[in-house]
């Protein structure tokens, strides 16, 4: 057992939800060692090409082509970089999505909020700014965590409570990967304009609450729901898993949910990056040689293993004819 499968069984055992129970067991299983190995493997290739360069140039040995060397380069950078961008759904899925619940006064968002969790966790009330402060809490929707989070109601107040839950209300919607913009009557265009600005680059979700009260409004895009009546809340939750965009996750699949496994597949990624850069630009293996151990390096800290001189030697040995 490597480090990476060690982590795994703390992972195991802390997993919230059946995604990253699965995502735990393959790593658990090796999966992720494996990929790492293959990667390592490929690289020890590389890297004994250009020590043979450096090291065994007066011997009779037949060298690889530089285009076939760069080629193998990109080919590390490709799969150490789907790896590394794996990281953020890994992250979503370990700890949750956040999902900010947005809009006016008494549109509805804790009766939402409610409606989504299965309980009355939000104080619900027809007075204007009753809540005053974030509200979070979990749910699970076909085996992903969502954390929703209910905000205080935007508006013009001039009371200092109610005034620092909205600033709060605006970092959490910076803070969510998806925002549940809530109306009970038609928006202008101006507010859906500046809306689709304060939620860019984000996924946004328009919602029409209190359907049963106000049928004619005509929203683009939304889902009509009554979270007082809890009518269509089953179709916000299927959009809700659909916009997050996690792909079912098996037991056989590889994706990073470890900050320390992200830090060094990025760092990996710059030093194949810079190697690449180098086979491009026709440079000595002197530079080539350093990053391509850099890069080892860090592939090996996931795992908890370094590469030696010596298994560089062992790879020339065994794999070309020296001094015949």
């Amino acid at each position: 057992m490597d480090l990476s499968q060690a982590e795994a069984v703390a992972d195991l055992v802390s997993a919230s939800n059946a995604a990253s129970h699965k995502l735990a067991i393959s790593q658990l299983k090796g999966n992720f060692s494996s990929k790492l190995q293959m990667l390592r493997d490929q690289l020890l290739k590389i890297t004994s090409l250009i020590e043979l360069e450096l090291d065994f140039s007066d011997q009779d040995v037949d060298f690889a082509n530089r285009e076939e060397l760069l080629q193998l380069a990109k080919d590390i950078d490709s799969h150490i970089s789907t790896l590394a961008r794996s990281f953020e759904a890994g992250l979503a899925i370990k700890k949750g999505i956040p999902v900010a619940i947005i809009g006016k006064t008494n549109v509805g968002k804790s009766t939402l909020l409610n409606q989504l969790l299965h309980e009355d966790k939000a104080i619900v009330s027809d007075i204007h700014g009753t809540t005053r402060d974030v509200i979070e809490d979990t749910v699970d929707i076909h085996g992903i965590t969502f954390r929703f989070i209910d905000t205080a109601g935007i508006r013009q107040t001039q009371d200092t409570v109610e005034q620092l839950g909205i600033e709060r209300t605006y970092q959490k919607l910076e803070e969510s990967s998806i925002i549940i913009w809530l109306f009970d009557q038609q928006p202008s265009e101006e507010e859906l304009q500046s809306i689709h600005t304060q939620t860019e680059g984000k996924k946004l979700i328009l919602v029409h609450n209190k359907y049963d009260l106000t049928p004619n409004i005509d929203i683009k895009e939304a889902i009509h729901i009554s979270a007082k009546q809890g009518y269509n809340i089953e179709q916000l939750e299927e959009e809700l898993y659909q916009v997050a965009g996690i792909p079912e996750i098996t037991e056989n699949d590889v994706i990073v949910t470890n900050a320390r496994h992200y830090e060094a597949l990025i760092h990996a990624h710059k030093s194949i990056s810079r190697v690449i850069n180098n086979l491009e630009e026709n440079m000595s293996g002197d530079l080539l040689s350093e990053d391509l151990r850099i890069c080892l390096d860090q592939l090996a800290d996931i795992t908890g293993g370094q590469i030696t001189s010596t298994e560089v030697l062992i790879n020339i040995f065994s794999h070309f004819c020296i001094g015949k």
